[in-house]
């Protein structure tokens, strides 16, 4: 357990805070790349570590994530007239460029220098992985835009997608990197040993922390083999997992490294950003087999509520979940294993109060998460840099999920698989 001024320090991201000092020292994402799809099209709102912020692609491809109001009154930027090359306000036409800088001042004498003595709030951006990167923290201790294997895989082979969590970003991070949660609340088919996870519902779990975070083993025994789950925590708020094709049903198409970023909103929500990409070079990852994947997820476009990257199935209508079906065929009766995660996570309120949890084994890689976390607030406040902020620590891992004989430690056995190609 936690003691509840710990769990403030972890939780609470806004300017100012512990933790919202540490997350800007990393590059998170603030967009889909699809969602500025085109130069000069509609800006687009967005809220990140507790901040109002607009993004736009300008007339040249570059995009510009800046203040959501006007430094001149407070008006507006989303109404915003985004043209040549910048962002003009519609209340008295003041425009600025994706720097923050002010081009343009039309309500004031031609030959005034005001528009120099002035700028709107701006971030710096980077475009990868199908994501739009943004930096927030002091400029002269930014890194390098992220190194991950997903923004080296050609485009022909990755796929991100984007879902809306009501919940504070840290149970929902946990949710990812529980592997034994897996033999529970995504069990479809009570009884069915053909699922894995099945076979033995206790896995033993191994984890080795890194320069980059941790990466940690669930290992099940099914019967003369071992299932092993090889995961990877980067900080500060992603999970790397692996998936074997075609273990269940047949419908995994495709070999994939696959797994999640998740990005607070604020204190009490999260956007959380899927990814996935195909790590052999000869089979990409077509829009077909993305899609069956996401429709599985219980994410895919039809499944949220129009014009929201929010689940149809949600906390207000209790997930419809089936408990005849919950009886008879699956532990938790509700449809999609991103549905069944978010039942969990967003069931527990905005922020869950870890002085009164009971944790054990299964529980380790959340144990370490929390202190990587906890040191990181304490280095970066010491003036040191915190772990996984260098990409060069991370652009070599990968991910596996593999059905094996474990001739010798998972580590030994299972290196190759684990070096990323790309």
């Amino acid at each position: 357990m936690l003691k509840p001024e710990e769990n403030e320090r972890l939780t609470r991201v806004g300017p100012g805070t512990p933790m919202g000092k540490l997350y800007r020292r990393y590059w998170i994402p603030a967009a889909l790349s699809s969602e500025l799809a085109e130069p000069d099209g509609p800006p687009v709102r967005v809220r990140l570590l507790g901040e109002d912020l607009i993004a736009f692609r300008d007339s040249s491809g570059k995009i510009g994530l800046v203040d959501a109001y006007c430094p001149h009154r407070r008006a507006p930027m989303f109404f915003g007239r985004n043209e040549e090359c910048g962002l003009r306000c519609v209340y008295h036409g003041w425009k600025f460029d994706v720097d923050g800088a002010c081009v343009d001042m039309p309500s004031e004498p031609p030959d005034s220098l005001f528009k120099t003595k002035v700028s709107i709030k701006a971030y710096p951006t980077w475009e990868g992985g199908g994501m739009v990167w943004t930096y927030m923290g002091p400029p002269d201790l930014r890194p390098e835009p992220p190194d991950y294997e997903l923004v080296r895989a050609p485009a022909t082979h990755r796929f991100v997608s984007k879902t809306y969590e009501s919940c504070n970003w840290v149970q929902a991070l946990e949710g990812g990197l529980d592997t034994s949660h897996s033999s529970f609340a995504h069990n479809m088919s009570i009884g069915d040993k053909s699922y894995l996870r099945n076979y033995d519902t206790a896995p033993r779990l191994e984890v080795d922390r890194t320069d980059y975070g941790y990466t940690y083993a669930g290992i099940r025994k099914v019967g003369e083999q071992h299932y092993v789950r090889a995961y990877h925590f980067l900080m500060p708020n992603q999970q790397m997992r692996g998936r074997v094709m075609g273990r269940r049903g047949g419908f995994e198409k495709v070999p994939t490294i696959n797994g999640h970023l998740w990005v607070p909103i604020d204190d009490y929500s999260t956007n959380v950003y899927n990814w996935m990409y195909s790590y052999d070079p000869k089979i990409p990852l077509d829009p077909e087999t993305a899609h069956e994947l996401e429709t599985n997820y219980g994410r895919a476009p039809e499944q949220m509520i129009p014009g929201t990257f929010r689940l149809k199935l949600n906390l207000s209508n209790d997930y419809n979940i089936d408990r005849q079906v919950q009886k008879t065929t699956t532990f938790t009766g509700i449809v999609g294993i991103n549905t069944q995660d978010f039942a969990l996570q967003e069931g527990m309120g905005n922020i869950v109060d870890r002085s009164k949890e009971h944790l054990g084994t299964s529980d380790r890689a959340i144990i370490v998460m929390r202190q990587l976390l906890l040191e990181a607030i304490a280095a970066n406040e010491a003036g040191e840099t915190p772990r996984g902020v260098d990409p060069k620590t991370f652009r070599h891992v990968r991910a596996v999920d593999l059905q094996v004989n474990l001739t010798g430690p998972w580590r030994e056995v299972l290196k190759n698989d684990m070096l990323a190609k790309f």
